[in-house]
């Protein structure tokens, strides 16, 4: 039997500034993580998109529906272990990142493999230092040292917020240049989609989408669209 759906509890969702940062607070209350714990980030824009969600929630609170909230609940609650496990997360997809395993037929698809991905390894190389190797057909590549090195320097540089926003986007995407260049403002959401779609949507020029299946993209593409939202938020001014 499914549990029964809350029914909004709150007239307003808003922001307040206090030392520190900025609560979340319905009908002036502060919110709190599911640890207990209240809810304070230090960025504005970050805060107000948090309260949108809440101002959206009618006439039912669908706690699924926040992907905000829910990551920035989990930075909040997550233990020092727990975040260098994501770390370590990130780290294994750039190791095996999507960009650099490339179709070996037909040629058409692998060329477009080439037109999307290969200015992204560029734009990593410029950035960070450090080439991806890529490879074709199914066979592991294993990437420098070098790379590994310059990689987790990046991902030690994040925040717990923008971490667990950047491993959801990266989970979702299957990339974890594609989610740095998102957090970094190099691709906005809908083009770092298309991206990560070329093969799929290769596959379904071909032979078309069941209703099963263009629903599953629509909810990946919702949950892909929460954090790097987010990441994108975190980059804006914090004042």
């Amino acid at each position: 039997m499914a549990s029964p759906r809350m029914k909004r509890f709150y007239e307003t969702a808003a922001t307040a500034k206090t030392d520190g940062g900025y609560h979340i607070t319905l009908d002036g209350k502060p919110i709190r993580s599911p640890g207990g714990e209240t809810v304070l980030v230090r960025n504005k824009a970050l805060a107000e998109a948090m309260a949108a969600e809440w101002e959206n929630q009618l006439p039912h609170v669908e706690f699924s529906s926040m992907g905000i909230n829910q990551l920035v609940n989990s930075a909040i609650d997550r233990g020092a272990d727990d975040r260098i496990k994501l770390a370590d997360a990130l780290l294994a997809y750039g190791a095996t990142d999507l960009l650099c395993y490339r179709a070996d037929g037909p040629a058409a698809l692998a060329a477009r493999q080439v037109e999307a991905w290969d200015p992204l390894l560029d734009w990593a190389e410029a950035r960070y230092g450090v080439r991806l190797r890529v490879t074709s057909g199914i066979v592991a590549i294993e990437q420098d040292s070098a790379v590994l090195a310059a990689l987790q320097a990046r991902i030690a540089a994040a925040d717990p917020f923008q971490l667990c926003a950047l491993r959801a986007a990266v989970g979702i995407c299957g990339s974890l240049i594609v989610g740095l260049a998102v957090a970094e403002g190099h691709l906005d959401i809908d083009s770092a989609w298309q991206v990560v779609n070329v093969d799929e949507d290769w596959q379904r020029e071909k032979w078309g989408e069941d209703a099963q299946a263009a629903a599953n993209r629509a909810g990946a593409f919702t949950a892909f669209t929460q954090a790097g939202h987010m990441l994108q938020v975190l980059e804006s001014d914090t004042n």
